[in-house]
């Protein structure tokens, strides 16, 4: 759990400090198996100001899906980071502050 909390906080790290205002990317994949089931995969971020956020959903096929929302704010030297996931079974809330 805190592997993959410390890797989203080095992502979103890595976001904040590599993109401008207002760039946005968005990215969508969807998979069939052997069978003809599908599962997508969709999700967009961008940055305005000192603040990124992404958003991403996963839907398997059986269609649950799983939903995980993330933002940095940097300032002060100081970067919060804070997000959700929600799905069928569970939500789950994380923040975190990063100090240079």
């Amino acid at each position: 759990m805190i592997k993959g909390l410390m890797g989203a906080a080095l992502a979103l790290t890595v976001v904040v400090g590599g993109v401008s205002d207002a760039d946005a990317f968005t990215r969508k994949r969807v998979t069939t198996g052997p069978y003809g089931a599908t599962a997508s995969f969709s999700a967009s971020t961008g940055c305005v100001g000192n603040t990124c956020s992404r958003t991403a959903t996963r839907t398997g096929p059986y269609g649950n899906s799983l939903h995980r929302s993330s933002s940095a704010t940097c300032a002060g030297g100081a970067c919060t980071i804070s997000g959700s996931t929600s799905g069928p079974y569970r939500g789950v809330s994380r923040s975190t502050t990063i100090t240079r």
